[in-house]
């Protein structure tokens, strides 16, 4: 029996700071109609696919700070989307910013199943940026103050069985570019990687050596390298375009286990790619005697400063 999911990934254009969230909602609904027409069952949306990208800002006032939060999923102010969702039985990975009871705050996706039911929940652990703004900075990278580190580690779950109960991972935005985040879900046997972002088209932390063309390409070259490393399907999805001032960079993909591109955004706008994933593609990689057969060809043995080092230590 054939187990393939047909996937979107579901781009959005810039969420302005004065977008209200219905207007947004609304948006986000769109897509994911149009990719239910398209014949999509699952839907991956962007990283804080409900508000602005806020970390580029100084917010001092906590009460202003707490309106991009969510306390709850799904709550009065997105309930919409997982209804809609719900009644055209298509499942959904969207980030956003948590606010738990204990007041933490985290970096959070959620993956919904066809049924409005929550599948799994990953909190970004790989926060960029600094604690404190940077000086001449016009926009800043403050993650490290407004979220705390994930602290659920890399847990695969399983996708619904309508979609051939997929092992499946998530991670956030600057997740992608750390490949233990990626080993740490393969070694559960994972066959689908979902993850949103919204990536700046130039250096958040200063210089002039990015730009909007090379932060793509290490974007889709870490999708497609990771991809092919573990033996699984990928999806990536931005949210793009010139936000309050800022520009973030597109480059959505669907990228296969060989780490070949099935679809790609073109667009920094509002744009659906989709494609389907045909799970038994990933034995090719990991299979029995093949590459990346981990049981057969992993020597864990030599692998010990990936965890007990941190920063890089050169050698005398």
């Amino acid at each position: 029996m054939t187990r393939s999911l047909i996937v979107a990934g579901c781009q959005t254009g810039p969420i302005q700071r004065a977008d209200g969230r219905a207007q947004t909602l609304d948006r986000l609904i769109a897509l994911l109609e149009i990719a239910a027409a398209r014949g999509a069952q699952f839907a991956v949306f962007p990283e804080l696919a409900l508000t602005t990208f806020f970390p580029r800002w100084l917010i001092e006032n906590t009460q202003e700070l707490d309106t991009f939060y969510e306390r709850a999923m799904p709550n009065p102010n997105c309930q919409r989307l997982f209804d809609r969702a719900r009644e055209l039985r298509v499942g959904f990975y969207l980030g956003y910013a948590e606010l738990t009871g204990e007041g933490k705050r985290f970096n959070t996706a959620i993956t919904v199943g066809p049924d409005g039911a929550i599948l799994g929940k990953y909190r970004k652990v790989h926060l960029p940026g600094s604690l404190e703004p940077r000086p001449g900075n016009h926009y800043q990278q403050l993650e490290k103050r407004y979220f705390e580190y994930g602290d659920g580690g890399f847990q695969a779950f399983r996708g619904a069985a309508e979609w051939g109960a997929p092992i499946m991972g998530m991670l956030i935005c600057n997740d992608r570019r750390w490949p233990e985040a990626w080993r740490c879900y393969a070694l559960q046997g994972m066959e689908l990687m979902v993850l949103g972002y919204n990536s700046a088209a130039y250096d958040p932390n200063g210089g002039e050596a990015e730009n909007l063309e090379i932060r793509t390409f290490h974007s889709i070259l870490s999708a497609q390298a990771n991809a092919y490393f573990n033996a699984t399907f990928a999806v990536a999805v931005a949210k793009a375009g010139v936000e309050d001032g800022a520009g973030l960079i597109g480059g959505s993909v669907i990228v296969d286990p060989n780490g070949i591109i099935l679809a790609q955004a073109k667009t920094l706008d509002d744009e659906i790619i989709i494609a389907e994933c045909d799970f038994e593609k990933c034995l090719q990689g990991r299979g029995p005697g093949k590459i990346f057969d981990f049981g057969f060809h992993r020597r864990p043995q030599h692998y010990g400063r990936i965890v007990e080092q941190v920063g890089a230590e050169p050698i005398p």
